[in-house]
C-alpha cells in the first residue's frame, strides 16, 4: 500500500478535525479525495505530508510512519497545498532549479529540463513565476512536487480557479501522471472525479462516509433505475406519473423526461404508455447516478 491511514483523530482546541479515520490507498491508484468545506480534507492531507501531526493514530507512506520517519516521508511524497506557495519573483526555471537543490537531486539541470518539458513549460521556463497565469503557476507548482520524483503525489485542489481550458490541460497532466504515481486528489468538481479518479474517499465532519471505487460508489447509492426518455412530441410528467411503477419524474424539454422507474419491466409499460398517447419513443437511456448526487446523500 501507498498509503495507510488508521484510526486519525485530530482535535484543534475542542474541535475535532478529524474523528477516527481509517483508509488505504494501493499504488498507482488515482483517489478523488471528497468532502464539504470544513470536513477535514487538508488537515488530513497535512498530517500524511507531515506539515502537522495528528492528535492520535497511525500513518505510513510508502511503508514510512509520518510521526517517526518524516524525512523519509518527506523523499517519498510531492505535496501541491491548496494554496500553491510560489516564490513570485524567482524565474521558472530558476525556481525548479532550486527546488531540486533543496531535494538534494542528482543530474538537476537534466532532471529540471525534463519536469519543464513534462508540465508543457517550455515556453513559459524564462519568465518570473508571478507574470504567470494561475494556469501556469498550477504546472509549475506540479514540477516542483513531482521534482525528485515522489512515488506519491497529493494534490489540494489543483484545479480550483482555473478556466475550462486550463481545467482540460491539468486533468490530462495529472491522468498522465497517474499511470506511473498514486495519486491522492482533493477537488470540488465531481465530473473531475468521475473523469481520472479510480476510487473515491468522501469525508463529513470528520467522519469517514465512503470508501470505494468510484462506479461502485455510484451503483450502491443509486436509489432506482434512472432513464432519460426522448418522444416525437410533447409529454406531460403528470400523465407519465400515472404509469404503475415510476416513482419520479422530472421535465428535461418539453419532448423529454427524466425518470426513475422501480424495475427494469416498467420499461414495457412506458412502451404502452407511448401507444395509447400516439407518441414514438426515440430514445430510452439509462444513467448512472452522478457522483455529484451521491455527494449530496453522503454529506447533507
Amino acid at each position: 500500500m501507498s498509503i495507510i491511514v488508521k484510526n486519525v483523530t485530530k482535535i484543534y482546541g475542542e474541535q475535532k478535525a478529524l474523528d477516527n479515520v481509517s483508509f488505504e490507498i494501493e499504488k498507482g491508484h488515482i483517489v478523488g479525495f471528497l468532502g464539504p468545506n470544513g470536513a477535514g480534507k487538508s488537515t488530513m492531507m497535512k498530517i500524511i505530508t507531515c506539515f502537522i501531526p495528528q492528535t492520535s493514530g497511525e500513518v505510513k507512506v510508502c511503508g514510512f510512519d509520518v510521526t517517526d520517519e518524516p524525512i523519509d516521508v518527506k523523499r517519498h511524497v510531492g505535496y501541491l497545498p491548496e494554496h500553491n506557495p510560489l516564490y513570485l519573483d524567482m524565474y521558472v526555471k530558476e525556481y525548479l532549479d532550486f527546488t531540486a537543490g533543496v531535494y538534494k537531486v542528482p543530474n538537476r539541470k537534466d532532471r529540471v529540463k525534463e519536469m519543464i518539458d513534462m508540465v508543457g513549460l517550455g515556453l513559459e521556463q524564462n519568465k518570473k513565476i508571478g507574470a504567470l497565469s494561475k494556469g501556469y503557476r498550477q504546472r509549475v507548482g506540479l514540477a516542483q512536487a513531482m521534482i525528485h520524483d515522489p512515488e506519491v503525489l497529493i494534490l489540494d485542489e489543483p484545479t480550483t480557479g482555473l478556466d475550462p481550458n486550463q481545467l482540460e490541460e491539468i486533468r490530462n497532466l495529472i491522468k498522465q501522471i497517474g499511470k506511473e504515481k498514486t495519486i491522492m486528489l482533493s477537488t470540488h468538481i465531481m465530473q473531475e472525479v468521475e473523469a481520472i479518479c479510480d476510487k473515491t474517499i468522501i469525508i463529513n465532519r470528520g467522519k469517514l462516509v465512503a470508501n470505494d471505487s468510484t462506479l461502485e460508489l455510484q451503483k450502491k447509492n443509486q436509489q432506482g433505475i434512472v432513464l432519460t426518455v426522448e418522444f416525437d412530441k410533447p409529454v406531460l410528467k403528470a400523465e407519465f406519473l400515472t404509469i404503475n411503477g415510476v416513482n419520479k419524474v422530472a421535465q428535461k424539454s418539453e419532448n423529454t423526461l427524466v425518470v426513475e422507474i422501480l424495475a427494469d419491466n416498467v420499461r414495457n409499460d412506458i412502451f404502452q404508455f407511448a401507444m395509447q398517447k400516439d407518441l414514438t419513443i426515440l430514445t430510452m437511456q439509462k444513467e448512472t447516478q452522478s457522483l455529484e448526487n451521491v455527494f449530496k446523500q453522503l454529506t447533507k
